[in-house]
């Protein structure tokens, strides 16, 4: 299986990476009106697995290119990354209108990983679909314990 992998910086990666970063530095410095995000975590050992799988899942998308990948253009998934991208930016401005419904905290927590998943699955990069599950899995189990629960 690696053996259909070659080590190639892949813009596209941390173009998407950077759009799905974008509202999150924009929050760290502007916070949000009613800013619940700002609150500590109660589940500090999920955040963490689930820090290592984002670096990991960034790091695969970026520098692993699948030799057997054809360059397609706009395929479905890549409308799908950018539906996704497009609920997550959405669902950033309700956060900032002061809404921070279930709904809301779903849509900062769910459209990135499914942006990146589909990314990964456009990019026939099956390595980084690995980290991206256990991201995602992590990433809304912590949005679930912390915020919705």
């Amino acid at each position: 299986m690696l053996k259909n992998y070659k080590f190639h910086f892949n813009i596209g990666s941390l173009c998407l990476f950077l759009i799905i970063m974008l509202p999150n530095f924009i929050w760290f410095a502007v916070p949000a009106p009613h800013d619940i995000l700002r609150t500590e975590s109660v589940t500090p050992l999920i955040d963490t697995v689930a820090q290592v799988s984002q670096v990991l899942m960034i790091a695969a998308l970026c520098i692993l290119i699948n030799r057997r990948r054809k360059e397609q253009g706009l395929t479905p998934w890549i409308i799908g990354v950018l539906t996704f991208c497009l609920l997550y930016y959405i669902s950033w401005g309700f956060y900032y209108a002061g809404i921070t419904i279930t709904g809301v905290v779903l849509g900062l927590t769910i459209p990135p990983c499914l942006a990146f998943l589909s990314f990964a699955i456009d990019r026939k990069n099956w390595i980084a679909v690995i980290p991206c599950v256990i991201f995602t899995l992590c990433h809304i189990i912590y949005a679930m314990v912390n915020y919705i629960i």
